[in-house]
């Protein structure tokens, strides 16, 4: 795979351990501010997914994707 896409594979792990934090956290947090902070993770998280997909679809489209 070329270096270009396993930066965006590893990327989308991280979206994945993002989320996964955003709902552990969310799930023991004490107080608002806590829900506050895990809900800014789990936004973050969604809007750097679509932009990594939307990357994949962009190598795909022009030849730099690697199945």
């Amino acid at each position: 795979m070329r270096p270009c896409n396993e930066a965006i594979m590893k990327t989308l792990d991280l979206v994945q351990k993002m989320l996964d934090l955003a709902d552990e956290g969310d799930a023991v947090r004490e107080d608002t501010e806590c829900g506050v902070l895990y809900g800014v993770i789990k936004d973050s998280a969604y809007k750097i997914k679509e932009m990594a997909e939307s990357e994949i679809i962009a190598h795909k489209k022009k030849g730099k994707w690697d199945n």
